[in-house]
């Protein structure tokens, strides 16, 4: 069994857990299918806005596919809601995301 396979299998039993949805998505971009990955993403974003990891990968996600908007839109939400939640080292990583996207 693959690990897509393996996650989904975990996932039926815990439909909404944040770090299989998030290891789903990552697995889904390793492939190359960024739909699947967007679409999963999304869904963290706005199920689980805390599920802070998100932010910066699917920041990554748009601007691999051209979105800079929707990127740094992705990255300034994260910066957010790092800051609120006192998490430093994953603010500093969106961060530097954003400025290297804006500078």
């Amino acid at each position: 069994m693959d690990r897509i396979e393996q996650i989904k299998t975990f996932l039926k039993d815990t439909p909404n857990d944040a770090f299989l949805n998030y290891a789903l998505a990552t697995e889904y971009v390793a492939l190359g299918d960024d739909n699947q990955a967007l679409t999963i993403f999304l869904k963290l974003v706005n199920d689980q806005p805390n599920y802070f990891a998100t932010y910066y990968h699917i920041g990554k996600l748009y601007e691999r596919v051209g979105e800079e908007v929707k990127a740094e839109s992705a990255y300034k939400k994260g910066l957010e809601v790092t800051k609120r939640l006192g998490e430093k080292h994953a603010n500093g990583e969106l961060r530097g995301a954003f400025e290297e996207l804006t500078f």
